[in-house]
């Protein structure tokens, strides 16, 4: 088999051109979130792979990472980069491959251009790693299935046009008992609370969501009743292999500002870059991202060819994108030192925004036993 590392002049190009756009029209930190949202809309961002046909981009899961890539790369405001990420891969993507062609017309032109905002309603206090046993219920009434619980940190929920959420329609059934939605935001008895107060990912807002009583009209039912553990895991696939090119991009920002802080910043009559113990620690950091945008390179491909392998190999991407995120964004603040310490030279806020990155989408633990379950283990 032949392995090509290069990207198409295509990809070149369009990688490009997002990083410029984003660059600038997304970096005042000023901006309202509305109007940031917007920008990220009118420059594609939000349909990348909604097929072409209901507006969006058409792209497959690698287009996707690179467009996201550059997302990740050209805008500081990580919290905006995932919510746009959230809302095209673990809200459009189930309507695009589990909802009925009619929701599908319905719903996917809106969400490609960013007027309806996507949320996603899966994690309880409860059930975070173990999605298995939903506390949330959904029983089939007549036209509807009427939905009660409590989800949280529901990232977009206090903006959020629709929730994709998943309830136990049969509580006994485990991974055959859960069953998946798209919940429209004014369907009486739901309701998103105020937003979470969190350590990083500003730009993201997220919040509880409640459901009571809610009727939700069976059309919105994605899939078959019980196919909802399967259409929760294939968005995890794509959120897994994609949203984490986010990070890539990050860390490509991070370590071109370290690299030119290591030839300014003068110390003992030279650059502290000449010091082998700054040195080490930037080729550290060079080593663990492009190790990482392997992995994530990888994962992507396999979606896109169809080939087996899809999810361990998006676990191996996950934690090793993750894993990079936080260690580079700590040895960051050590080469800038006091000065990374410091919020105004926004070189702390990459590890605020990294350490989350290890605990949603699955966290590094869940993420090594699939791992090890593969290797046999």
């Amino acid at each position: 088999m032949q392995m090509d590392f290069a990207l198409t002049a295509t990809q070149t190009r369009r990688y490009g051109e997002i990083l410029a756009e984003v660059q600038k029209r997304l970096t005042d930190d000023a901006a309202s979130a509305e109007n940031k949202w917007r920008h990220a809309a009118e420059l594609g961002l939000t349909g990348l792979c909604v097929p072409a046909e209901y507006g969006g981009g058409g792209l497959g899961a690698l287009d996707t990472a690179l467009c996201l890539e550059a997302f990740g790369r050209g805008c500081p405001d990580t919290g905006l980069v995932f919510a746009v990420s959230a809302h095209l891969l673990a809200g459009a993507v189930p309507i695009r491959d589990f909802g009925s062609p009619d929701l599908q017309r319905d719903l996917l032109p809106g969400l490609a251009t960013g007027e309806l905002i996507a949320a996603n309603a899966i994690t309880e206090d409860d059930a975070g790693s173990d999605v298995s046993r939903l506390a949330v219920t959904a029983r089939h009434d007549g036209d509807a299935y009427v939905i009660d619980g409590d989800k949280s940190f529901v990232s977009n929920g206090p903006l959020a046009d629709l929730m994709v959420t998943y309830a136990a329609t049969d509580p006994d059934g485990g991974f055959l008992g859960i069953s998946a939605f798209v919940a429209p935001a004014e369907l009486d008895g739901l309701s998103a609370g105020e937003p979470f107060e969190k350590m990083g990912l500003a730009g993201c807002s997220a919040s509880r969501v409640r459901f009571r009583d809610c009727r939700v009209p069976q059309r919105y039912l994605l899939g078959a009743p019980g196919q909802g553990s399967a259409i929760f895991a294939h968005a995890m696939t794509w959120e897994r292999a994609c949203l984490f090119a986010a990070y890539i991009g990050m860390m490509d920002d991070q370590l071109e500002r370290c690299i030119a802080h290591a030839r300014d910043r003068r110390q003992f009559g030279r650059p502290i870059g000449k010091f082998q113990a700054v040195s080490h620690l930037i080729a550290g950091m060079k080593q663990r991202l492009e190790g990482a945008r392997l992995l994530l390179y990888r994962a992507c491909w396999l979606i896109d060819e169809e080939q087996s392998g899809q999810v361990p190999a998006t676990a191996l991407a996950k934690v090793a994108v993750s894993e990079a995120a936080v260690a580079n964004s700590l040895d960051a603040i050590q080469i800038f030192g006091a000065a990374g310490y410091l919020v105004p030279g926004g070189v702390e806020r990459y590890l605020r925004d990294a350490i989350p990155a290890r605990l949603f989408s699955g966290t590094t633990e869940i993420q090594r036993e699939i791992i090890a379950q593969d290797v046999g283990l």
